[in-house]
């Protein structure tokens, strides 16, 4: 409490510079862009409605996500962890494909966090309901418009990839799924 006191009185404009960069540490903004460019004929999975890229399109990135919290909001969207599904390649976390039938994620780059939560479970919170599911996978939001990401377009950098059993689990209608507002928390 003293030294706060004696920043403020004696180096005021210093104390609201390092407010400042404080607040500016704890938002998460893009770090660049790439370029979209047409994949090659049958080489985007457009299973779940997904989207690929476009060619000249401009994409941004980001190598963060939003602060966590008790009860972080981010979109939910689907995936396939199948082989042959929409999310390419295997599992980031184990190299190996998984079963729509289970619950299992992928979160965008910053909360994937250099695959720290790989294996680990999360809460997700929806539709009035709860589930637990396991991170298997990131969300690529510094990279995409490849054969590595499918050529699909980098995640955007709030997103909870689930498998169809995440979104059954949710109570969510099937001609629902899609995009759903969520809050997710880490369990204990």
């Amino acid at each position: 409490m003293k030294k706060q006191v004696i920043c403020w009185t004696v180096f005021p404009l210093l104390c609201i510079l390092l407010l400042l960069l404080s607040v500016e540490a704890q938002t998460c903004s893009p770090s660049g862009k790439i370029k979209g460019k047409t994949p090659p004929p049958g080489q985007c999975n457009q299973e779940n409605d997904s989207d690929c890229c476009k060619d000249g399109k401009w994409y941004t990135t980001y190598k963060c996500s939003p602060p966590l919290s008790s009860q972080t909001k981010a979109t939910l969207t689907l995936n396939s962890f199948e082989r042959d599904g929409d999310g390419g390649a295997p599992s980031e976390c184990d190299n190996q494909y998984h079963s729509d039938d289970d619950p299992v994620v992928a979160l965008s780059t910053g909360w994937y966090n250099n695959g720290k939560r790989c294996l680990k479970y999360i809460n997700i919170h929806g539709n009035g309901k709860s589930v637990r599911a396991k991170v298997v996978d990131e969300c690529d939001s510094t990279m995409g418009c490849d054969s590595d990401h499918d050529y699909q377009p980098p995640c955007p950098n709030n997103i909870v990839d689930a498998s169809k059993e995440v979104w059954k689990a949710l109570g969510v209608p099937e001609n629902d799924w899609g995009e759903m507002d969520i809050y997710w928390s880490d369990t204990d």
